[in-house]
């Protein structure tokens, strides 16, 4: 569709109309004007909202959405729309459905499913065949049809060589390799976070040592064989510190956080609420204040939601025995704009596309628009009424968020939140 954006303050370093309000008109999917003030001439619809703003388009480098296997968790088409309406362009699917994208059929089905929708899916292969960590999966295949990286979600290799192997080989057709940090040895039986909290409500901790010596682990491995190495969602201050030394060596490493660990601590769980059982768990504040810090500094690269959603059955359980995940597209915008700057929110929701190698273009005229809409002021709490994802199992409900995604411009669709 044809569009004029009215009075939209923009927000992006590498436009030239960076912090200015401009109006915009976008033909065919293209920006066509920028100016103070535009003529519509043509008759084109027309947005506009009290306090606008715009980014280039927000990416999530880590989303699941359970299609195939799992379509009472979510499915693609309503995934896809969900992210729309949260302020997002683009998401990079995780591999974790049923059966695992593990090979390029599985790639071609989930992009199928994807066509023509406003927010553009970019799948991720398995690392590993059914991610089960034994035997690589068939990655250049997935490479060909479309896949922008190779990871098995929340599964960490403990073979050491299949990783370097991993590393060596896709170093040819210059692909990336996602390891998730956490040693399933030291880990055991633990459900949150060691420390305080988890001793005093009783339940088996996880020790930041599980993740960090997989994180040097990698690290090392990547010293040894060159290449890319993405590590997503990090969680304790230690990690910062090791990929903060290691980018300092020279290393190819990227890393993400997730929105949860930004905002939310340990001490969400004790009401024994499996809303807040996420993996990794959430740490303490020492370790929030550690991964904020490196938000700021640049040593982590890019924020993701880690949408995980979960069927109902699996979260109204003891603690023990729930599975992890939270559903986090909805709530990502609002929840980070009470703990981190603005300008700094923008950069790190649309770093991803540079992570993974996927074009983006700055706000610009004959630039093609893939827009985020967003207003920056308003104060509200986050309940069941801000879900749209079929799951309802969050880790924000009750949450207080500042500021809201209004919606998207993208492959010449407006999505609006409302």
């Amino acid at each position: 569709m044809n569009l004029v954006i009215r009075k939209a303050k923009i927000i992006d370093p590498k436009s030239p109309y960076h912090n200015q309000t401009v109006d915009l008109k976008i033909t065919e999917g293209v920006i066509e004007e920028i100016a103070a003030s535009v003529t519509n001439t043509a008759q084109y619809e027309e947005f506009s909202h009290d306090g606008l703003h715009l980014s280039q388009g927000w990416f999530d480098t880590s989303v699941s959405l359970g299609e195939p296997g799992f379509e009472d968790r979510e499915t693609i088409a309503n995934g896809l729309y969900v992210a729309a309406k949260s302020g997002f362009t683009g998401i990079a699917l995780q591999p974790n459905s049923h059966p695992i994208i593990d090979n390029q059929s599985q790639v071609h089905f989930v992009k199928q499913k994807a066509a023509n929708s406003a927010t553009d899916l970019y799948p991720i292969g398995a690392l590993t065949k059914n991610s089960e960590g034994k035997d690589l999966a068939e990655l250049y295949d997935m490479k060909n049809a479309g896949a922008v990286a190779f990871g098995d979600y929340g599964k960490s290799l403990s073979n050491a060589n299949l990783l370097k192997i991993g590393l060596q080989y896709v170093q040819d057709f210059d692909g990336l390799v996602i390891a998730f940090a956490q040693d399933e040895n030291i880990k055991g039986n633990g459900v949150a976070n060691e420390g305080v909290v988890s001793t005093r409500l009783g339940l088996k901790g996880i020790p930041n040592l599980a993740e960090e010596l997989i994180v040097a682990r990698n690290l090392f491995l990547l010293a040894y064989t060159g290449g890319k190495l993405h590590i997503p969602t990090i969680s304790t201050a230690q990690s910062v510190a090791l990929i903060r030394e290691a980018k300092a060596k020279g290393l190819a490493v990227t890393c993400s956080v997730s929105v949860h660990h930004l905002v939310l601590t340990d001490e969400k769980l004790d009401g024994f609420d499996t809303r807040y059982k996420v993996s990794p768990p959430l740490r303490t504040e020492a370790d929030r204040q550690a991964l904020l810090a490196g938000v700021l500094d640049d040593t982590i690269d890019c924020i993701t939601s880690d949408h995980n959603p979960m069927d109902i059955e699996h979260k109204k359980m003891e603690f023990d025995l729930a599975k992890n995940g939270t559903i986090g597209l909805e709530s990502a915008f609002g929840a980070l704009l009470t703990v981190l700057p603005l300008e700094k929110i923008t950069a790190k929701l649309t770093s991803g596309r540079a992570i993974l190698n996927i074009e983006s273009q700055a706000i610009d005229k004959n630039k093609k628009a893939n827009l985020s809409l967003f207003e920056v002021d308003s104060r509200w709490e986050f309940n069941q009424e801000s879900i749209l994802s079929k799951s309802k199992s969050s880790a924000f409900l009750g949450q207080k968020m500042k500021g809201k995604a209004l919606g998207i411009y993208n492959q010449g669709k407006l999505v609006l939140a409302s």
